[in-house]
């Protein structure tokens, strides 16, 4: 009799790829739940952006139930690969026209809020002690876009999880006190609506926190809040580029080098130009919109489930003090920056 002998059956190359997407799905699930409540919210509360309260459900979340460690895989897509295309479509609400608009004096005051704000705020950081990533996430989100610029220069230099739950939690503190502050001192200094709202641009940490100070200065500040946010949003590009070059320099393992100038980089710059183009329909640019805001929110979300309060009392106190100390320094820039521009 012959005998048969059976090979062990290898896994179908197309089965092990749904086995990895199917390791995310716990997590996205979480996340998604917790993009719906801050959704929710928004649509009750419009003034209060879904990628804030994202974040601060998230935070509340992780501090309150015990996450399954099955969770890990998705939120970590999340708050990476997710972010990372959401980031890029960002790109689709610029128009380099309208930055240009702003003229050459307030782009200059743009290009020093951003370098000024991350020299500075390193500086900050290593007189109190504070690591170098750490410091350097804080430094960038407090001077280019929030929690999306932490994200983002964090895919460049692979900080630890406990370095960009320590920045996020700062940029939501301090970027929410700037919301009533700016328009309260601008009124008590008082500056016209379109001062005041460039220096809100200037010098607030995120996107949807602009737009919310914008709306309580009233007049016309909330167009140009935006449109000298979006240009700080703008130095993302070149702050990642130069940030990864850096990263290269100082791997001797070319094979886990970051690219010199990283996808989602690319993909932004290219959302840019293509939305100044004036080819898009405007369908195009609002389904851009709509995906660009639902991605975001529930990366948004998976960044504050990583937000945990032992983390915080773990770090202590000086990256706090290195985040106030920045955003008062962005802000004295950009509020100097604007009284001379103007």
């Amino acid at each position: 009799m012959t005998q048969t002998l059976h090979r062990p059956t290898e896994p179908a190359e197309g089965g092990d790829r749904q086995s990895r997407v199917r390791t995310f799905v716990p997590g996205l699930l979480v996340c998604g739940a917790v993009a719906l409540a801050a959704t929710g919210i928004n649509m009750a509360l419009p003034a209060v952006s879904p990628l804030l309260l994202a974040i601060v459900i998230g935070a509340v979340v992780a501090n309150v139930v015990h996450l399954p460690t099955a969770t890990a895989p998705g939120l970590t897509f999340a708050s990476k690969t997710l972010l990372r295309i959401g980031v890029a479509l960002l790109g689709l609400q610029l128009v380099l026209g309208d930055v240009l608009g702003l003229g050459f004096g307030m782009i200059l005051v743009v290009v020093a809020i951003v370098f000024g704000g991350i020299f500075g705020g390193l500086m900050i950081g290593k007189a109190l002690g504070i690591p170098l990533a750490r410091r350097l996430l804080i430094a960038c989100g407090m001077s280019i876009c929030g929690a999306a610029a932490v994200a983002a220069v964090d895919g460049v230099i692979e900080a630890d999880d406990e370095d960009t739950a320590t920045a996020v939690g700062t940029v939501v503190i301090f970027g929410t006190l700037m919301i009533p502050a700016v328009p309260l001192l601008a009124s008590a200094m008082g500056l016209s609506d379109k001062m005041a709202g460039m220096w809100a641009g200037g010098s607030i940490h995120e996107v949807a926190q602009v737009v919310a100070a914008g709306g309580m200065i009233g007049g016309g500040a909330l167009t140009v809040a935006v449109v000298v946010k979006l240009a700080r949003v703008m130095m993302l590009a070149p702050v990642v580029t130069v940030l990864s070059i850096r990263q290269r320099k100082m791997t001797g393992d070319a094979g886990k080098r970051p690219p010199i100038v990283p996808l989602f980089v690319v993909g932004f710059i290219a959302c840019a130009v293509l939305r100044s183009t004036g080819v898009l329909p405007s369908f195009v640019i609002s389904i851009g919109h709509e995906a660009q805001v639902v991605l975001l929110t529930i990366a948004m979300a998976a960044l504050g489930l990583g937000v945990r309060m032992e983390v915080m009392r773990k770090v202590g106190w000086r990256p706090f003090v290195q985040a106030a100390i920045t955003t008062v320094l962005v802000a004295g820039i950009a509020l100097g920056g604007v009284l001379l521009a103007g």
